[in-house]
């Protein structure tokens, strides 16, 4: 409102810049303004500027070389747009440009406006949440806490999630979408997309049919950009996105048998695709966890991509003497419950029965040589797939389970990858998350307990995989990206 009815205004353009009572710098001071403040002129008295503050509804005095005069007339705004495009990449001076971006506005006429303008918005907000959302010093967190008030002036709306016991802040991307609709360049429309769509930015705690619907819009968005003059590194980006955000539909698709196992086949395929349309050459050291991200959220679905007559049929497995299989039914309501059968054991007398809230792959499924253990990929998250392994006693059945990591469901998955001579152990891939950083591993679990009995960083560096690692999981498995 205040850039709207006057014709020039004073931008703050330091931090923690007092506004006092009088032009004096021993008087008391009356408030403490940040970078972005936009204030009222109403005067100049030798080193200071009479000001009101309209947002704090208070007048002051502020030296003159705390704040920039700035017209705020037609004829203003190429600076006002030059001003914003330098701020638009300046860490740390993002209300000052959000400031710089909104008297464009004003200033602009409204045929001049175009996406770029949003743009800038957009980029400064993100990056403000950012820098809110790291850890900082004391002083540091004092300074964003007043420039998150001052963005918040101009309307820019952060949104709060707490992961990981800490609160993060994602930008509402009411710019950005504001550059899918007007004229912009691919490229960005490319970044709007790629912040519309942030994985780490999709509300916690959403309902399954809220977060399907999210899950399609951000398709949806990423679908419609245009990538063909695109640089190859922006490229990359939308198909390592494109892979994360079709490997939750998958998930998604599986959780509703209405929609039919073709729908979850070509979700889990779109996923492998776009993973494997990322140009490796063309990867930058910033997007290496990018990738990393985007490969453990396809393989946690990629069995997915997989054939399926429907998505409860029996799985057939290469059978071992007994003809070891699963076979799945409804539960209760969102519950799938599964059947260990054999050549003398059918549904009404299984070999052991286990019901889940998870999504169970049946393609999965792998009995031993022998017939004494079956193992099985079970999904309970969008990018979290466990392992289940059945395995035959001397007191009858049971069911282990191996997840990907120790701590609290993230982004992994742990894989079967083969039996050991004698069945006595199973080889296993392993990706996960763990403090901020991705970690593949190929190991060996003794089917008691499924404890690791040995690891390493490659496949080749582990003398069992090189024995006896399944051909399948080698021909489909991400993890040899």
């Amino acid at each position: 409102m205040l850039v709207e009815t006057l014709a020039a205004i004073a931008i703050v353009t330091q931090d923690q810049a007092p506004l006092r009572a009088a032009p004096r710098d021993s008087s008391p001071v009356q408030a403490v303004l940040w970078q972005g403040d936009g204030l009222e002129i109403r005067g100049e008295k030798g080193d200071y500027l009479q000001v009101y503050d309209h947002r704090r509804e208070r007048a002051g005095y502020i030296r003159i070389t705390q704040a920039r005069r700035q017209g705020v007339g037609e004829k203003d705004a190429p600076e006002l747009l030059s001003v914003t495009r330098f701020l638009r990449d300046m860490p740390g001076s993002e209300t000052l440009g959000i400031a710089y971006a909104a008297a464009y506005l004003s200033a602009a006429p409204a045929k001049a406006i175009d996406g770029e303008i949003f743009d800038a918005i957009g980029v400064m907000a993100e990056r403000l949440a950012r820098r809110a959302s790291s850890t900082q010093t004391r002083k540091g967190s004092e300074i964003v806490a007043g420039q998150l008030d001052v963005a918040a002036a101009y309307g820019v709306t952060m949104q709060s999630f707490e992961r990981d016991e800490q609160v993060q802040l994602c930008y509402d991307g009411e710019a950005f979408r504001r550059v899918l609709a007007l004229a912009a360049t691919s490229a960005q429309k490319a970044q709007a997309a790629l912040s519309l769509t942030r994985h780490d930015c999709v509300p916690p705690d959403l309902t399954p049919g809220d977060r399907f619907a999210i899950d399609n819009q951000r398709a949806d968005i990423l679908d419609r950009i245009d990538s063909r003059d695109l640089p190859e590194t922006v490229k990359n980006r939308l198909h390592m996105r494109k892979a994360g955000v079709w490997a939750s539909i998958a998930y998604q698709r599986a959780r509703r048998p209405e929609l039919g196992a073709a729908a979850v086949q070509q979700a889990g395929q779109r996923a492998i695709d776009a993973l494997a349309a990322v140009n490796k050459s063309e990867l930058t050291d910033t997007d290496a966890t990018a990738y990393s991200e985007a490969a453990v959220r396809a393989g946690a679905s990629r069995w997915a991509a997989e054939p399926v007559a429907s998505l409860t049929e029996a799985a057939t497995p290469p059978a071992g003497p007994n003809g070891l299989s699963v076979a799945t039914a409804p539960g209760q309501p969102g519950e799938t419950c599964l059947y260990l059968l054999d050549a003398k054991h059918g549904l009404k007398n299984p070999l052991l029965s286990r019901c889940t809230y998870g999504v169970v792959w049946t393609a999965s499924a792998t009995a031993s040589r022998d017939g004494s253990a079956l193992t099985l990929a079970v999904q309970p998250l969008d990018s979290w797939r466990e392992l289940w392994v059945f395995q035959q006693t001397g007191n009858g059945w049971i069911v282990d389970i191996a997840p990907p990591g120790p701590d609290a469901p993230g982004v992994g998955y742990i894989e079967f990858a083969g039996w050991t001579p004698g069945n006595k152990e199973l080889l296993a891939a392993r990706e996960v998350r763990k403090d901020g950083r991705y970690k593949t591993s190929y190991e060996v679990l003794r089917r008691d307990g499924l404890v690791t009995d040995k690891q390493a960083d490659k496949p080749n560096n582990l003398s069992p995989f090189y024995r006896g690692q399944d051909p399948q999981w080698k021909a489909k498995t991400v993890s040899l990206r």
